[in-house]
């Protein structure tokens, strides 16, 4: 086999324009897919802090300073991050309001115009910029090049 995948080619009648705005609203999603990786380990950060936090109240507490531990205490472990939420209320709303209806969209449009194919144009541009017959650049794994046939990659 000599070019992408099956799972990787433009199905019959698709367009350029297609497949280049299909890639950006893919670019787009990937960027949402960070952001959200952000936002979890931020929601792990918040958590540790807190925790933390607690930790350290008791340390306050065991070292004699009952009045400082108790205003820390009271006044930030358990506080909320933003109003009436902690940090997984936001990753939850996130999550349910905005990543969550645009992973939708992004794959009912591919299933609408491209047969639910992902990545055509990254597959595209891999096809561009390989190597034909190196055996770094084959099309799929095990392919060593132009011919298709399988070997060793070294």
């Amino acid at each position: 086999m000599t070019g992408p995948a099956p799972q990787h080619r433009r199905p019959p009648g698709v367009n350029d324009a297609t497949v280049e705005a299909l890639g950006k609203v893919s670019e787009a999603l990937e960027a949402v897919e960070a952001a959200r990786g952000h936002l979890y380990a931020f929601h792990r950060l918040c958590g540790t802090a807190d925790l933390t936090l607690g930790e350290g109240v008791d340390l306050l507490r065991e070292a004699g300073h009952e009045q400082h531990a108790a205003r820390l205490g009271d006044e930030m472990v358990g506080r909320n991050i933003l109003e009436g939420r902690w940090s997984f209320q936001v990753v939850e709303e996130y999550d349910d309001s905005y990543y969550g209806p645009f992973k939708q969209l992004e794959a009912d449009l591919r299933k609408a115009l491209v047969e639910g194919k992902r990545h055509l144009f990254e597959a595209e541009m891999k096809e561009r910029r390989r190597t034909r017959g190196h055996p770094h650049h084959g099309a799929v794994p095990g392919e060593t090049g132009e011919t298709g046939e399988a070997g060793e990659t070294g």
